[in-house]
C-alpha cells in the first residue's frame, strides 16, 4: 500500500468520522433539543405566515428564489476562489427576509457540504495534507463550537454589526493579499518538524515534484483560534482566512493550502453545525435548496473558470462583499 493510498483511506476514515459524529449531533439535538427545536420551528412556523401576509408571496417562493440565487453564487464563488459560506452569509442576511440565526446555520451546512464534496479529491492528489490538516483542526473545531456559542449567545444587531465588520475586513484582505505559489522556507521549525508538517506532490501543470515545509508553525496555530471563533460565530466557513495563514505564514504552496483548507472546512463546520442543529437555527426549506443550488453553481462555474477573467471576477466578489458588509454594518446600526 503506497503513501498515497494511506492518506486516502486516512482522510476517508476521517470524513466519515466528521459524518457519523453530524449524524449522531443531529439525533442528540431532536432528543434533548426537542423543546428549544420544537420552539425555534413553531417561530418559523409564525415568521413565515407574517412574511406572507406582509408580502403576499407564497411560502414555497422563497426556496425556489434561494435556489436560483445561489446556483448563481456558486458560480461566482468558484470564478472568485472563494468559499460559498463567504458569500452566502452577507448577502442572504441582507437580502431575504430571514433571521440571522437561520442563515448562519445554512451557510455552515453550505460551506460543509462543498467540503465534503472536495475532500477525498484532494486528499489522493495529494494537494490536502492531514499532517498539517489535523493540529489545525483540532485548534480551529473546538474554537468554532466555542464560537457558535457566542454567536448564539450574543444579541442579533450586534452580531450582525461584527459581521458587517468582519466581510468588509475580508474584502480588504482579498485585495491587498498576494499569495505566492511557491514561498521560500529555508529551515523548519521545531514544532513543524515534531509534528510532521512537511510533504510533496505532483504539480499538474509543471510535471515537477514539489516537495515543501512550513516555518513560524506556532504563530499560524495561535492564529486558527480565532478563525475558527469567528467561523462558528459568524457561519461563514474560514476558507478566506485559512488559506493566507496556511501559505502566506506558514509557508505551505498555494496548491497545499487551498487543499488543505477545503478538507478542514469538513471538520471544522460539522463542530459549529452541531450547535446550531441543537438550537433549531437548520432549517431544511433554507438549507436544502442553498446547497443545491450552490452545487449545481459550482459545476458551470468550473466549466465557466477557463474562460472568465479572474481579475474582472475578483474585483467583482470585492465590490460585492463591501457592500453586502456595508448593508450588513447598518443594518446591525438599525439604520
Amino acid at each position: 500500500m503506497t503513501m498515497n493510498r494511506k492518506h486516502v483511506l486516512a482522510g476517508s476514515a476521517c470524513i466519515a468520522l466528521m459524518g457519523v459524529l453530524l449524524f449522531a449531533a443531529m439525533a442528540w439535538a431532536s432528543n434533548a433539543g426537542t423543546d428549544a427545536v420544537a420552539q425555534a420551528g413553531s417561530e418559523m412556523v409564525k415568521a413565515g405566515a407574517q412574511l406572507g401576509a406582509d408580502t403576499g408571496v407564497a411560502w414555497w417562493v422563497w426556496p425556489l428564489v434561494l435556489l436560483f440565487f445561489c446556483f448563481v453564487l456558486g458560480i461566482i464563488a468558484v470564478l472568485a476562489g472563494v468559499g460559498g459560506g463567504v458569500l452566502y452569509v452577507p448577502l442572504v442576511s441582507g437580502f431575504f427576509p430571514f433571521h440571522l440565526d437561520f442563515v448562519r446555520g445554512a451557510g455552515l451546512m453550505v460551506a460543509l457540504a462543498g467540503a465534503l464534496a472536495a475532500g477525498p479529491g484532494l486528499l489522493k492528489r495529494n494537494f490536502a495534507s492531514l499532517r498539517l490538516a489535523l493540529p489545525v483542526a483540532l485548534i480551529a473545531s473546538s474554537c468554532a463550537i466555542v464560537g457558535a456559542f457566542l454567536g448564539m449567545a450574543l444579541p442579533t444587531n450586534v452580531v450582525q454589526l461584527f459581521l458587517g465588520i468582519t466581510i468588509m475586513g475580508i474584502a480588504i484582505l482579498l485585495l491587498c493579499s498576494k499569495n505566492s505559489a511557491h514561498p521560500v522556507v529555508n529551515k523548519q521549525d521545531a514544532l513543524g518538524l515534531a509534528l510532521g508538517m512537511n510533504g510533496a506532490y505532483n504539480d499538474p501543470s509543471t510535471g515537477e515534484l514539489v516537495q515543501w515545509k512550513t516555518h513560524r508553525t506556532l504563530p499560524g496555530l495561535l492564529m486558527f483560534i480565532i478563525i475558527g471563533i469567528m467561523a462558528g460565530m459568524f457561519g461563514l466557513g474560514a476558507g478566506w482566512a485559512n488559506v493566507p495563514v496556511l501559505n502566506l505564514m506558514m509557508g505551505a504552496p498555494l496548491k497545499v493550502a487551498v487543499g488543505t483548507s477545503k478538507f478542514l472546512l469538513s471538520i471544522t463546520d460539522t463542530s459549529a453545525a452541531w450547535v446550531y442543529l441543537n438550537k433549531g437555527c437548520v432549517i431544511p426549506l433554507m438549507a436544502i435548496p442553498s446547497i443545491i443550488g450552490l452545487m449545481l453553481g459550482s459545476f458551470v462555474g468550473v466549466r465557466l473558470l477557463a474562460k472568465a477573467k479572474p481579475t474582472f471576477i475578483r474585483y467583482m466578489v470585492i465590490g460585492v462583499l463591501l457592500f453586502a458588509g456595508g448593508k450588513a454594518l447598518l443594518k446591525g446600526l438599525g439604520i
